[in-house]
């Protein structure tokens, strides 16, 4: 079974975990992935678009002119969609896009992008995140001891000092492992687990 260093604050191999030939061994289903980012970002979307059509657009309750008579087109409303100011047809309405990907599905596409951020270098394990105080200073120090720019920083819900301190840097977000997506796996250069995170992941994973 293949093995990856825990690295601790001072870059050095503090341990070592083991990989899940049942997670890191599969070949990338790029289709998979693809399916799961779509569904990710579909499910976020407020769908709060609207237009008016005529029957909601204010005004247009006084027939322009008479039926016959005038030699002009016969009109009902100055609220017409061919009309300027008129309503809008077949304008976006509010709806819901999200819908439902399979929980299988959901699991093998985050599976196959950790197998892709470990075949290029990109996943990383440190022993814990250490923020004494929910300060950005504090981050920028952790960033700095790590050596890392654009990262996904994943652990347990309780350590909020970290989820504070990264919130005004900018390519480098904090999520709780139930929380980690695969949009925000592939968004970030690296994927960076605390030890504790990073096994609750690959029991959720099995």
């Amino acid at each position: 079974m293949e093995k990856l260093d825990i690295i601790d604050r001072s870059g050095q191999a503090a341990a070592q975990v083991d990989l899940p030939e049942n997670v890191f061994s599969k070949a990338a289903n790029d289709h998979l992935i693809y399916e799961a980012v779509v569904n990710y970002r579909a499910n976020q979307r407020q769908g709060t678009a609207a237009t008016k059509t005529r029957a909601f657009v204010r005004g247009g309750g006084k027939k322009p002119w008479r039926q016959k008579g005038t030699g002009r087109a016969r009109v009902g409303s100055s609220r017409s969609p061919l009309w300027r100011k008129g309503g809008t047809v077949f304008g976006p309405q509010p709806r819901d896009y999200s819908y439902e990907l399979p929980k299988k599905a959901k699991r093998s596409a985050l599976r196959a992008a950790l197998a892709g951020k470990h075949a290029s270098g990109e996943l990383v394990v440190v022993s814990e995140f250490e923020v004494k105080e929910p300060k950005t200073r504090e981050a920028v120090a952790l960033l700095k001891a790590f050596k890392l720019d654009s990262a996904l920083l994943v652990d347990l819900h309780d350590n909020a000092n970290l989820f504070l301190a990264v919130r005004n840097l900018p390519r480098v977000k904090a999520v709780d492992v139930s929380g980690l997506n695969i949009y925000d796996v592939l968004a970030h250069k690296r994927l960076v687990f605390s030890r504790r995170a990073f096994e609750a992941v690959l029991e959720k994973l099995k």
